[in-house]
């Protein structure tokens, strides 16, 4: 084998390899503060991470936006490096702020039904089982944070009704270490039962213990979770389906994050 094949072989293993690396990657929001008093704004970075909140790739979106007491605001001054995005949200009022990065339609792919009924992408998992079906999928990413001016208000916890969502019953600014913080999750408006959820914890990358033990929505949809010492915490769920009627792809791969900070 010359030097120039093993060159173009070893190009081509990296390429096979990349999407299975793409998929693994979790999306986050991370602002410079939750509790936001004597604040008017606030400094928030994104990206895509394997480990939680150690940005690894730039997200992008057309749709970052922000819900407070006047409504949604789109966020439209972003700055975008080459490892993370970084803005800033004006905070004028009193009262909690849901910061979102929108609906981002992402790259598109191949996945298969495994034999347990598990929707798993080509190259995930690790070989491709000969003959079974493929089908073509598009990633879909929300990543979300809230941070409150003063008292949390509960207004800006209301779904959409539209895609996979996370609602908080326990409002993401009331987490306190070591009680149980409630939540709710949805697709297209309703409850997703049986759906698992990863919890990710900052400190992990100190101490190794990087997640807590994976949770399960109830037939509700409801689940909940204890941090178990102070600091910031990362939900993410991931739900692959049928897309709807119209989409550029039959399957959709959803991803959804949220971050937030366990007080004492």
């Amino acid at each position: 084998m010359t030097n120039r094949t093993r060159l173009i072989a070893a190009a081509c293993a990296v390429l096979l390899a990349a999407p299975a690396s793409a998929w693994a990657h979790m999306p986050y929001l991370l602002p410079g503060q939750f509790e936001l008093t004597g604040r008017d704004h606030v400094t928030v970075q994104a990206g895509f991470t394997e480990d939680a909140f150690i940005p690894d790739v730039v997200m992008k979106s057309d749709a970052w936006s922000v819900r407070g007491a006047d409504g949604v605001t789109p966020i439209t001054k972003v700055t975008y490096l080459r490892d993370l995005a970084v803005f800033e949200v004006e905070t004028p009022k009193a009262g909690a702020y849901r910061i979102s990065s929108g609906v981002r339609m992402g790259r598109k792919a191949k996945m298969y039904k495994a034999a347990d009924g598990q929707w798993l992408m080509v190259g995930e998992g690790g070989p491709t089982p000969a003959g079974v079906e493929q089908v073509d999928v598009q990633s879909v990413t929300v990543a979300e944070v809230y941070v409150s001016k003063g008292e949390p208000t509960d207004a800006v916890l209301s779904p959409s009704g539209k895609g996979l969502e996370l609602r908080p019953i326990t409002h993401p600014n009331r987490i306190f270490a070591g009680e149980a913080a409630k939540f709710e999750l949805l697709y297209d408006g309703k409850p997703l039962a049986g759906a698992r959820v990863e919890v990710y914890r900052s400190a992990g990358v100190y101490d190794g213990r990087k997640a807590l033990e994976p949770v399960t929505t109830d037939p509700a949809g409801r689940f909940s979770l204890t941090a178990p010492d102070a600091g910031t915490y990362m939900t993410l769920v991931r739900h692959r389906g049928p897309a709807p009627a119209g989409s550029e792809t039959p399957y959709r791969s959803y991803s959804h994050s949220l971050t937030f900070e366990a007080t004492q």
